[in-house]
């Protein structure tokens, strides 16, 4: 079984009120292999919500914040406990989440700018399943790892 983003799955729930699905996450839901989640949602955000990165502050601690600097990281990381807690409870233990997102990014992130530029690093929810030993995958390594067999 596996946790995977809710946009994934065709669900709109992105910040922008759009959904990215992907084949391989749309077979896995129809086969009963995966529940969809959305931390953000999990977290209290509605859709559409503005877009939101992960930044440093001046203190070395991560952020999450809209372009005009409004803070979402509460939210954020409520949602990350969410779906670790709703993980733990079905004893699921890998996760196909959607890249590059403040909350399911894995290996690399938007950087804060909102330029579009990326850096290195998870997104919250990516980081907490890591640390309670999930295995974490993206949208963009499906096609890596399909021949490996996720």
């Amino acid at each position: 079984m596996y946790i995977v983003s809710a946009c994934l799955a065709g669900i709109k729930c992105r910040y922008d009120g759009k959904s990215s699905e992907n084949e391989f996450v749309m077979r896995l839901i129809k086969e009963d292999k995966a529940f969809a989640v959305c931390p953000e949602l999990l977290g209290g955000l509605k859709t559409p919500r503005p877009a939101c990165e992960v930044t440093i502050d001046t203190d070395g601690n991560r952020k999450v914040v809209t372009k005009d600097g409004k803070g979402y990281t509460k939210e954020f990381e409520e949602g990350a406990r969410k779906t670790l807690e709703f993980a733990k409870k079905k004893g699921i233990n890998k996760a196909i989440l959607k890249s590059k997102s403040p909350s399911c990014g894995c290996g690399l992130i938007h950087d804060g700018s909102f330029t579009g530029a990326l850096t290195r690093g998870d997104g919250l929810t990516a980081e907490l399943l890591i640390k309670a030993g999930l295995e974490v995958y993206t949208d963009k390594q499906l096609e890596e790892n399909l021949n490996k067999k996720i």
